[in-house]
Order: structure tokens, then sequence, then C-alpha cells
């Protein structure tokens, strides 16, 4: 009997695999994500798996010279590659199976993570159901940083199908290159470490490690236990081993072990053991000694040719802050600030300065709850930079929304409160209060698509810092944008120099609402870049229903029996257009303008360098007023026209009205986190870009081109 069974068994074995066989062509790795910093790739042991079986899957990173990505501890900075798994049913991944670290010092700081080629080898359960000529689908949400001297947050995803087999198939060739893999995982030690305190420094003891081990190094998987920058002093005593630790300014154990990666050296050849310490009861719970001042760190800038200290970026910050009162897309709001210190002239000086000190208030808070944002979104593996949240059509239409309103509130088509009925009454109140409050968090928020002078390299700084020092040079911004109002407010004797309060204050706090109407009109039309005739329909009904809700809260204020239904139908409305906004503002693929603007991409430009012409780069928005201005000042100019067609400049346009990872990535290349940026490449194969100012004349534009096409620079100015 068995032998007719055993025959029937290979009969239907061989059936099954004449099932697959198709699939069984195909490479065991997914497609490439590429970027000029890291190629990635999924890499499987098996070109088809059994039922039941586990096996070996790797991530592999190919990492540019000089770049580096970051280990499950990533040191002083970076962010550890993060794997979110998307298989077929009943299907299981395991951990990141961690290779040794390099420590990587990135001057002060030293980083723990991977240069070269580097793979990640994870292990996939198939589940025991899995049905012959099925296919188990392997899909990777992976993220990653990868750094240099500044850092690039990359993501990619990467998928592979493998048939379901009676037997496995193994790719030996992978399968080869992931044991290899493996075999260099540290191994765990035939012995336990013990970590206790030594005055301020901590003291690893390592009672079996062999005598002749050299360059010992720990890595802990504790991000907040030794200073990772500091020296690790090695002493022997007897077969014990101990290496000494400076703690951690942010020390922190909350368990009575601690775990890390030790690597050394014997006889020549690279070890790695994985260590698990009983640490001293005395330390569990422990808190950090007080910190150091931290030192001035620096990232490189190719605008400037020069790093930048923390000290630089903390005054070009303040002169950026100072700057942005004066551009474009803030000089509706100045109109409020006129109007308040109008109201103000004949308060007194403790008043004034009150209102003063509330707007400062309002700068601030708001200013620092959008950096706080910016550096999470950041620190979470998301590109976002200074105006992110213009690049949500919604927001953009709540911004138009906020703004007719108040152009309706200065006509008097309603009230709110006595700061806006009173003109110099009540100014101590409540509503004065909130009032200049408001303003100032209403002048951060329509400030945030521009970026003046100073300001675009101080913010490239800040978010490639840790937290603290990004909010700290964010506060010098809002310092900055926030001093003339308040220096103003200390000064009562330039407001005595205003007319005494009259029919003159009515008039122009009507003439007020039309700036209001006019910046609604431009984040209108921003939305109808953004969204398309969408966008647009959805802008008139928000602002439609807002004046609908306002009318119907009026005419039934003070009517006890109406109020409530009133407001519930004014709750409704405004939902119902708010659904209504964000089912009908999506966002549209972005496209470049016809005729001699093209759409850019890295690749593009690599080519047409290739073939010799020079590049010009405009990163911009249609919700950046200064990429606007300089659109309409230089370069849509006839001589900067006429420069680019005789020296055969291609111009190419990044356009980051809607979220784009890619110019994110672009950008912060360049140590900066929001537009304009504009680049020049030289038509030279590799070369690198001339980077232009933010404020662009005619003239710095085509010196500029004549620069990238090898002219001479003194005939440039026309």
């Amino acid at each position: 009997m068995a032998y007719p069974l055993t025959r029937r068994f290979w009969r239907q074995a061989a059936l099954a695999l004449a099932l697959v066989a198709p699939a069984l062509v195909q490479a065991a790795e997914s497609t490439a994500v590429t970027s000029p910093r890291v190629t990635a790739t999924l890499l499987s042991s098996r070109d088809a798996v059994a039922p039941g079986e586990r096996f070996q899957v790797a991530l592999v990173q190919k990492i540019a010279p000089g770049w580096h990505t970051y280990w499950a501890n990533p040191g002083d900075s970076g962010e550890a590659t993060r794997i979110i798994w998307t298989l077929s049913q009943g299907a299981s991944a395991g951990e990141i199976q961690w290779p040794a670290p390099k420590a990587i010092p990135v001057e002060p700081l030293v980083n723990f993570g991977f240069e070269g080629t580097v793979l990640l080898p994870v292990e996939i359960a198939v589940p025991a159901d899995a049905k012959i000529g099925e296919r188990l689908t392997l899909q990777a949400a992976a993220t990653w940083l990868v750094c240099e001297k500044i850092c690039i947050p990359e993501e990619g995803t990467l998928t592979l199908d493998l048939p379901v087999a009676p037997a496995a198939v193994i790719d030996a060739a992978a399968e080869s290159r992931i044991a290899e893999a493996r075999a260099q995982l540290p191994a765990p030690a035939a012995f336990r470490g013990r970590l206790a305190a030594e005055g301020e420094a901590l003291v690893l003891t390592l009672p079996g490690l062999p005598a002749v081990a050299t360059e010992l190094r720990f890595f802990p998987l504790s991000d907040t236990l030794i200073d990772h920058a500091a020296a690790q002093e090695i002493r022997r005593a007897g077969e014990a081993t101990t290496v000494r630790l400076a703690r951690s300014s942010a020390f922190k154990i909350a368990e009575g072990e601690s775990a890390g990666v030790l690597t050394y050296r014997e006889g020549g050849a690279p070890r790695a053991l994985s260590i698990v310490a009983d640490v001293d009861r005395a330390l569990v719970g422990a808190a950090a000694a007080p910190a150091a001042a931290p030192a001035a760190v620096t990232i490189p800038l190719p605008a400037e040719g020069a790093d930048l200290t923390l000290w630089a970026a903390l005054l070009f910050a303040f002169a950026g802050g100072l700057i942005l009162n004066l551009m474009p897309c803030v000089l509706p709001v100045l109109f409020i600030k006129a109007l308040g210190f109008a109201q103000l002239a004949q308060a007194s000086r403790s008043q004034v300065r009150e209102q003063g000190l509330l707007f400062l208030a309002g700068v601030l808070v708001t200013f620092m709850a959008l950096a706080t944002l910016v550096i999470a979104l950041g620190a979470l593996g998301t590109s976002v930079g200074w105006g992110f949240q213009l690049q949500s059509p919604p927001l953009v239409i709540a911004l138009a929304v906020v703004m007719t309103l108040i152009g309706l509130n200065l006509l008097g088509a309603f009230e709110v409160g006595t700061s806006a009925a009173g003109l110099g009454h009540g100014l101590a109140s409540r509503g004065g209060r909130l009032g200049a409050f408001m303003t100032g968090a209403l002048a951060v928020v329509v400030a945030t698509p521009c970026t003046a002078p100073f300001m675009g390299a101080a913010i490239g700084y800040a978010v490639t810092q840790p937290p603290l020092l990004g909010l700290s040079v964010f506060l010098s911004l809002a310092l900055g944008f926030a001093l003339p109002v308040v220096a103003l407010s200390f000064a009562p004797g330039l407001l005595r120099l205003l007319p005494k309060p009259g029919r003159w204050m009515l008039i122009l706090k009507q003439a007020f609402a039309f700036p209001m109407f006019a910046t609604a009109i431009w984040l209108i039309w921003v939305a109808s870049v953004q969204a398309g005739p969408g966008g647009v329909l959805a802008a008139l009904v928000a602002v439609l229903a807002a004046g609908f809700v306002v009318w119907l809260v009026g005419v039934t204020r003070g009517s006890g029996r109406g109020r409530l239904a009133s407001s519930l139908a004014a709750v409704l409305v405004a939902v119902g257009a708010g659904w209504f906004v964000v089912q009908s503002a999506v966002p549209e693929a972005t496209q470049a303008r016809a005729g001699d603007v093209q759409a850019w991409s890295p690749e593009r430009v690599a080519a047409l360098q290739a073939e010799g012409r020079p590049v010009f780069v405009n990163f911009t928005a249609a919700w950046c007023i200064t990429c606007l201005a300089n659109e309409r000042v230089a370069l849509s100019r006839q001589e900067v026209k006429d420069a680019f067609a005789e020296l055969k400049v291609t111009y190419l346009k990044a356009d980051w009205t809607n979220r784009n990872s890619q110019i994110a990535m672009a950008l912060a290349e360049q140590g900066r986190a929001g537009v304009p940026l504009y680049l020049f490449y030289p038509g030279r194969k590799g070369a690198a870009p001339e980077v232009l100012p933010q404020l662009l004349t005619p003239d710095t534009v085509v010196t500029a081109a004549r620069r990238a096409a090898g002219k001479p620079v003194e005939t440039a100015a026309r």
C-alpha cells in the first residue's frame, strides 16, 4: 500500500509545482526603492514557501558613501529603521534582528548605525492552513532616516508575492546572503553583566569576556543610559573586564536589568555579544545629574558655504522674524495691528503695555505650537516644513472663512464682544485682552506661507536638531516677529502722534475689511490650485455656511425660546459644511506649467546636466506669497526669459503646493524647511548647485544664469 500512496503523493506534488512554475522563475527580491542616498529592497530566502514553515527575509539597505542609517538605539540623534507589515491572512512577521552597529561620529555627537550595505533580517511565519497554489503576499512599509551632516527621512513600500507549494523552494543566493548576515548578529553572551554606579559614572562588569578581547565598545539598547559620545574606559581585574561609562544627561533606568550589544576584536576578527546586565538597585529610578550647557551644534548650509552655530541660528531667526513683519503675506494683519493701536492711543500706559504683552503671548503660544508640531512630525519620519498646514485644502479654506468673517466684522455686519464694538472703550475688558492675544495668533498663522531672508537657514537648522535646540530657534524667531508691536506698546509717545478718536477710526476700521477680503480671495485661489474646481466650490460653500451661521446667531440673540433651536441649526450647518469641504477639497496632482517650465525631479536634473545644460530649479508653492512675488518681479521678466533662451537654461519647477515627500527631502538636503528655494545647476555632470537669495531681482537671476553657463558675468546686468 505504501508504494501507490507515495506515487500518488508525488503526482500531486508535480501537479502543484506545475501550477506555480511561472512564479518560481521570478527573483526572490522586491523592486528597489531608490534615492541618491539609499537603495532598499526586500530579499527572501524562499522562491516558494510551504504551509506552516518559518523562513527569513531581509530589508537590504545599500547606503551611499558618507551617509548612514540607524540602529535600534540611534545614539545622540537619528531614528531607527521601522517596518510596518501587511501580510496575507494568518501570516506573521517577527521583529527586526539588529546587526551590531558602528559608532559614527558627527561632531560633537556620536550616532549608532550602519554604513555601506546592511541586511536587517526578519522571520516570517507561513500559516499552516495556506493552500497550495495560492500566494503569500509580503508588503513592508519601511521608513528610515539617512544622514550625513544633514538628515533626510525616506520611506518606501516593498512587496513580494511568493507562491505556496507542497515543499519550500530555496533561493540559494538569497539564503546564503541572509544566513551570512544572521551569522554576524550579536551572539547571546554566556554570562550576565552587572551595572553599578561609580560616583557620577557607571561601571559595567563583564565576568566572562575573553582576556584577548580588544577595541571594546558597549552599545546600550536604552537611549537614556549613557553619554553616547563619551569615551569608554576599559579596565581588567583578574578574569573580569569592566567598562566605565559616562551617564546620560537624561539618565533613567526603570527595570532591574539593562540590555545592549558589546563589540570587540578577538585575534583581529570582529565579534559582537548580546549582553544582559543586572542593574544595581540604587540605580533603578535614579534621576540624571544636572546637565551641562549644550555645545554649539553645526550643520552645513550650502547657501552660505559655512557652518551655522546655534548662536548664529538664533541670531538669524531673530532677524528673520523682524523682516517677516514686512513680508506681503503679513500685511493684512498689520492693518489689524494699526487699528488696535489707534484705539489705544489715548489709553493709560499700563493698558497699552498690557495689550502689547498679550499680543506677544499670542505670537509665542502659536509659534511654539506650530514649531512643536513640525518637530514632532519630523521625528516621526513625516516630511513637513514651515507652512505645512497650508498644504491641506480644508485648512486653507478654513483660513479663508476666518478672513471673510473678520472682514464682515470690521464692516459692522456683526459684532463680537466689546473689543470690536467699543472703539476706545473697555480696553481692559476681557474682550480687549482676548482680541490682543488672538491678533498675535492670527499674525503667526497668516505669516506661515512666507520665509523671510535669514529665516530659511535658521528653520532648516532647527528641524535637524534635538527638540530643545530646535524650539529655542523658533522662540527666537517668534520674539523677533513680535518685537515691533511690543516695542511700540512700551513707547506710548509714538501713539500720541495719532489723531484723537473720532469718525476717522470707524472709516479706517471699515477700510481694513478689504485687505481681509483680498486675503480670503487669495486663499480661495490657493485652494483652486490645490484641489481644482472642487476646491473653489468647497470654499464658496464654506463662506456661505459661515455667513448663514453668523446671521442665524445674530437674529436669535436675546430670544430664549429660539436660542436652543438656532444653536442646533448652526451646529448642523457648520458640521455639514465641514463634511462637504473635506469631501470636495481633495488635493490634485501638481503639474508644472506648460511651455518653457518643466516639472522637477532629481533624475531630470541629472539628465540635463549630463547633456551639458544649465538648470534652474524653482521650489515654490501657490500659498507662498514670497514665491509668487519673486515670479512676478523677476522670473517672469522678459530679460530673464531672454537670458534663459540665449544660455539654453532649462527651467524646472518643484511645486510644493500639495504635500510631496520628495520635494521635502530636497529642501532638507539644502538645509531648508520651507519655500522659496532657488537652485542654479551648472551644465556639468554632478556639479553642485548655486543657491540664490530668497528675494530675487532680474539681475540676480541673469547673473547666476551666466555663471551656470560658464559665461562672463560682467555683461549680465541690463
